[in-house]
């Protein structure tokens, strides 16, 4: 039987597919803008992480925030607890749809007013860093509940900003 070059193509890409389902390498991805949607996994410190909607850096004795996380909108909570990080980039704020941050346990002298942006957020764990200021930003997060800020040493004036515009915030100190 004589096959077109068409068709040829065709008969090559489906028992390629075939192969690659067969063989469980089948890797689905679909690109929107710089974000790859669905779990990737990368090397951190000599291990890998599965970045999905869970982000898990905790632990990993990172003296900077990981920046494979940021392209990765879809994540929805990110713990980098445990750590030695002492800033957090502004570009955090492309993390729509963050709702859970446990940056705590860290060396975090401050940050940024970005955080602002994260409106879905509704769990923030600062808890045992060295912040001593807060950005009023915090008070666009509309949807946070906790606060926990025990270890810090937070301006009062920052604190009573934020708690005038999120008055059911649990602010824990």
């Amino acid at each position: 039987m004589v096959y077109s070059s068409h068709m040829k193509k065709i008969i090559f890409a489906v028992i390629g597919i075939v192969a690659l389902a067969t063989a469980g390498f089948v890797l689905l991805r679909t690109k929107t803008g710089n974000e790859t949607i669905g779990p990737v996994n990368v090397a951190v410190n000599g291990g890998t992480i599965s970045i999905g909607s869970r982000a898990d850096f905790s632990n990993l004795g990172l003296t900077s925030f990981p920046s494979q996380v940021l392209g990765r909108t879809g994540v929805v909570d990110l713990d980098i607890s445990n750590n030695r990080i002492g800033a957090i980039p502004s570009q955090i704020g492309k993390l729509t749809k963050l709702q859970t941050l446990d940056a705590s346990d860290n060396t975090l002298t401050g940050i940024p007013a970005e955080l602002g942006q994260l409106i879905d957020l509704r769990t923030l764990d600062l808890s045992n860093n060295q912040l001593t200021g807060l950005p009023n930003e915090l008070g666009n997060l509309k949807n946070l509940k906790t606060l926990d800020l025990r270890g810090n040493n937070p301006s009062e004036t920052d604190l009573a900003i934020i708690k005038a515009k999120l008055p059911n915030l649990d602010i824990i100190r």
